[in-house]
């Protein structure tokens, strides 16, 4: 069965964002990229949030192709434009959109579903509001994060309104010389 993996940058005190979505503060650098690019490659399907993805949809199909589009520019164009994607939406609708499939309703029984398809773990690219989603049906298997020496003090936080324990094990760490430490956990569904 598929795995749902949460990718997430977070402060030191559990926020994804600052108060008004702001993201300057996380550390990114060549070092990062090169390792989460290794990743990302042995994967073929993203999920994302709708306010995520039409972030991502805006930049990454031509970044590749810009006269100064750096190394990563390039490699990640190419895996997004051959990734399939997932959204969670309310919104949006799927009619033109290639290689994409919009979840509106019954979430749980779609990612169940898509989680029981062939194919790779499913990284699930930031996206604050549909990670507390999934968060609440359960339908999180691990999180890699990457935690940026920083406190926010304030923000839009990875984890809220938890209902019950979510228990981890701890998989691997790494540490950047940016300062940044991954954190990859399996969730415990036991």
């Amino acid at each position: 069965m598929r795995k749902i993996i949460s990718f997430m940058h977070i402060s030191l005190d559990g926020f994804v964002a600052g108060p008004n979505g702001e993201m300057n503060w996380i550390k990114l650098g060549e070092e990062l990229f090169d390792h989460i690019g290794k990743r990302i490659e042995e994967t073929d399907t993203a999920l994302y949030g709708r306010v995520t993805y039409q972030m991502m949809e805006n930049y990454w199909p031509t970044a590749g192709d810009k006269p100064n589009a750096t190394k990563h520019d390039i490699e990640h164009s190419k895996w997004y434009n051959k990734a399939h994607k997932i959204v969670l939406s309310k919104t949006m609708e799927d009619a033109d959109l290639t290689d994409t499939t919009i979840i509106s309703d019954n979430l749980s029984d779609k990612i169940n579903e898509i989680k029981q398809q062939a194919g790779a773990e499913i990284l699930f690219f930031g996206s604050p509001t549909a990670t507390h989603s999934l968060i609440q049906q359960n339908l999180i298997d691990g999180y890699w994060l990457f935690v940026n020496p920083i406190i926010l003090g304030r923000g839009i936080p990875l984890f809220a309104d938890i209902k019950d324990k979510i228990k981890l094990n701890l998989l691997t760490t790494k540490q950047f010389a940016s300062g940044v430490t991954e954190l990859n956990y399996a969730v415990d569904k036991q």
